[in-house]
């Protein structure tokens, strides 16, 4: 198709961040949250995390065409559009972290579960331990693994097979319904245990009694190896009436459920606020002078009123470090496990129990199809005539980029300079800390 110009493009734009009042309100408190942290959030958070300052940046440049972009192209009539780079930061970016929920969905129907029936279940723990993991996230991998010590014992002794194993993807979250730090563990498990590739055993009604006290073991027994408490803690706890420990285990999910078991998944490695229940309350618009956001609760009942920065400090410490991981897989599900099958051509293989009905082979999502469950569109599918289009470039120099933004009018100057030499502080932020799981004293001094 002829074009007037050798830089004739559309913008791929299926959302608008910098409209959104999200975006506004860490635009505007990014730089005073750092300066003001030492004096104001270590207490209760720690120390200030330098990869938070990589994560923001990052966020404040999704989607920004001036730093890079590709030029995807139809392969039948010749319209082409330009598409912006995105972040790919998890908690933070809330449109990056709902393509890595949509992909782990995928990966795990098509991949990792079986055709068996599962569960759901939910491990949490008391407030009196939660600074612990706030202050030392390596924990956090921890308590994921007293979470499958207990659920595996249980299940094994449930179905007493030689080499019996249950299989469990499981999702560290560390966030409670507004935003409190609450780290528990959310886990997709099978309903029984495998005997081999080509069997598996259902598992009989639960005790959650046993299961509690077994987790509350196992959690303590972690915590005191690693130094964090010692046996007075433990015994003081053993003598509480409730422990603050609980486990949930939620109704059985059949193998043809593919959207309750995708709903679960989903759910499990959410995103840790919703841009949906906030309101940003800009300095200029409060009728104090300070910014303000309000938020509501997921079942609409309620809603809190935070000073925007103490907000947005409760928030980084929902961001992962570099590398972390938050879902790890175990046993029959285990990264080995699978590995082991794929070398010897079983993984494919259906457990006699539950016959098979769709291959995962043929539901392999590919990128396009990702965006497409997402914004409901497919950016590879030509908005004009409907025909196949494919990325045919990208575009990295900056000269280059220039050059097409000026031609399309898009270039401008990014509003996000690096922080003041001087910083102005807000006097006297009130923090509210009704629902805080965190002493209010300071344990770094």
């Amino acid at each position: 198709m002829a074009q007037s110009s050798p830089y004739d493009f559309d913008i791929y734009q299926p959302r608008n961040p910098k409209a959104s009042a999200y975006y506004k309100c860490v635009e505007n408190h990014f730089e005073e949250l750092e300066q003001a942290w030492d004096d104001m959030y270590k207490s209760r958070y720690g120390y200030w995390r330098t990869y938070v300052m990589t994560v923001i940046f990052k966020y404040l440049d999704c989607g920004d065409l001036h730093f890079g972009f590709a030029r995807v192209r139809c392969e039948e009539c010749g319209h082409e559009y330009l598409l912006a780079f995105s972040c790919k930061r998890r908690q933070f970016c809330p449109s990056c972290h709902q393509k890595r929920v949509v992909e782990y969905s995928e990966w795990l129907l098509t991949n990792v579960l079986k055709d068996v029936p599962h569960r759901q279940w939910v491990f949490s723990i008391p407030k009196r331990l939660r600074i612990y993991f706030l202050y030392d996230r390596k924990l956090l991998a921890k308590l994921s693994i007293c979470g499958w010590k207990v659920l595996s014992a249980y299940l094994k002794s449930a179905v007493p097979y030689d080499g019996a194993v249950p299989g469990a993807s499981i999702a560290v979250q560390t966030y409670g319904d507004f935003q409190n730090f609450n780290p528990h563990l959310h886990a997709i498990v099978s309903d029984g245990c495998f005997i081999d590739d080509d069997s598996f055993r259902m598992a009989p009604a639960f005790m959650l009694e046993d299961l509690e006290e077994a987790f509350q073991y196992e959690v303590l027994k972690m915590l005191k190896k690693e130094g964090k408490i010692n046996d007075a803690v433990i015994e003081n706890m053993l003598s509480w009436h409730h422990t603050g420990f609980h486990v949930y285990i939620g109704d059985r999910i059949y193998p043809d459920d593919k959207a309750g078991l995708g709903n679960l998944a989903n759910y499990i490695i959410r995103a840790c606020f919703s841009q949906e229940r906030m309101i940003y309350i800009p300095a200029e618009e409060s009728t104090d002078g300070i910014a303000k956001v309000v938020y509501t609760s997921k079942d609409r009942k309620s809603r809190k009123v935070f000073n925007a920065l103490d907000w947005l400090a409760q928030l980084v410490t929902h961001i992962p470090n570099r590398y972390e991981q938050t879902v790890r897989y175990y046993g029959f599900y285990s990264n080995k496990s699978r590995g082991l099958r794929k070398k010897a051509n079983a993984d494919d293989n259906i457990p006699a129990i539950i016959p098979n009905e769709l291959s995962s082979k043929e539901f392999r999502q590919n990128w396009a199809r990702l965006i497409q469950k997402v914004y409901e569109f497919d950016p590879l599918i030509c908005p004009k005539c409907q025909g196949p289009m494919r990325i045919i470039s990208f575009i990295e120099e900056i000269e280059i980029i220039e050059i097409i933004l000026r031609h399309l009018g898009l270039w401008d100057i990014h509003n996000h300079d690096p922080p003041q030499p001087d910083p102005v502080y807000i006097s006297e932020l009130i923090y509210d800390d009704s629902d805080s799981q965190v002493p209010a004293f300071d344990y770094w001094s």
